[in-house]
């Protein structure tokens, strides 16, 4: 039998302020004007949710306030997904032998699943892998380190943890394009994810391989610029390019690693990184319009969650699966410049 993990259960929490594209822009951001509405009309977001109330944005001092106000509302939305997800996969919280968490919008020593330990209920032995900069890719990438710990510990479960609060990061000063974009575009959440090792009783699909891949020399295409005023984003118009360029032959020869096509992929788990990401997705893999509907309905009606939206995107699939035997790919790209592929089996 194929070494295998399964997931139990995905679960995403939302902040409760929930505002419209237009409303979002100038409350965010303090400027707008014709290029900003040329950007917000492109992003294919509809509504978000974001942390506070949209005018006390502008009422924010500076980064320490904000990311006070992360480590807080962080610590709401993540007990929720938590106990969400726990919920959901009939699980315990003292059964979990392992937390895995990622964010990549606020700092927090100690972190955030230390924080929330026995909050939600954790063993005082429960193992922590807390993950940093990985962002849009960390979804994915939190689901296939999962995989990994479980294939050597097969009677234990895993837990993955994200929270991104992306509206606590814009610049208000900043009148960069990537900040345009980013304003257009990200929005907050907080996932959570449950796993179980091959030798509990399968629950949801299974993950039967990941694969990782950096590319060379595109350091600068998506990250950050860390400094006194918080989180500054650097973010390319290169990113769809990269993603045509590379994916397409990344993905096939993946599947063919496993004796599978791109045809034999039911189920696309497809990070929504922008409207143009997703055609560039759509047209390296040759897939059919309605193969990344998923996506496209998480980005319009949530905006980018960074490494949550993947994870939100698996919430649906997981909720309207394919018939049994169907096999499925999670994929996300994000800092590095990387990506991660999770070949998923129902």
């Amino acid at each position: 039998m194929t070494p295998f993990a399964s997931i139990a259960s995905a679960a995403v929490e939302f902040p409760p302020h929930q505002v419209g594209q237009q409303e979002a822009l100038s409350g965010l951001t303090g400027f707008g004007g014709p290029q900003f509405d040329r950007f917000a009309a492109s992003a294919s977001v509809q509504k978000r949710r974001i942390a506070l109330p949209l005018p006390q944005y502008a009422t924010l001092s500076g980064f320490t306030e904000a990311n006070d106000i992360f480590i807080k509302t962080a610590m709401e939305l993540g007990e929720r997904a938590l106990l969400s997800a726990f919920d959901a996969a009939k699980v315990k919280p003292s059964e979990v032998d392992i937390v895995f968490s990622t964010t990549v919008t606020g700092l927090a020593v100690p972190t955030l699943e230390a924080r929330l330990a026995t909050r939600v209920g954790l063993r005082p032995d429960v193992k922590r892998v807390p993950l940093f900069g990985l962002g849009c890719v960390a979804g994915a990438a939190g689901v296939a380190r999962m995989y990994d710990y479980l294939l050597a510990f097969p009677d234990q479960i895993s837990v993955l943890f994200a929270v991104e609060l992306c509206s606590l990061t814009l610049q208000r000063d900043d009148y960069s394009i990537a900040n345009l974009v980013a304003a257009s575009l990200f929005g907050d959440a907080a996932a959570a994810v449950v796993a179980k090792g091959s030798a509990r009783t399968p629950t949801g699909p299974r993950v039967l391989a990941t694969r990782s891949r950096l590319y060379p020399d595109t350091e600068e295409v998506m990250g950050w610029n860390i400094g006194s005023n918080g989180f500054q984003i650097k973010l390319s118009t290169e990113v769809a390019t990269v993603a045509e360029e590379y994916l397409g032959e990344d993905v096939r020869n993946f599947l063919n690693d496993h004796g599978l096509t791109p045809a034999d992929i039911s189920t696309w788990v497809c990070h929504p990184g922008g409207p143009k990401v997703i055609d560039a997705v759509e047209h390296a893999l040759d897939l059919p319009a309605d193969a990344l509907d998923h996506t496209r309905n998480s980005l319009r009606d949530n905006g980018n969650l960074s490494s949550v939206s993947v994870l939100d995107v698996l919430r649906a699939n997981m909720a309207d699966p394919p018939p049994p035997g169907s096999f499925g790919l999670m994929m996300a790209m994000g800092p590095g410049f990387c990506s991660e592929l999770v070949l998923l089996g129902w």
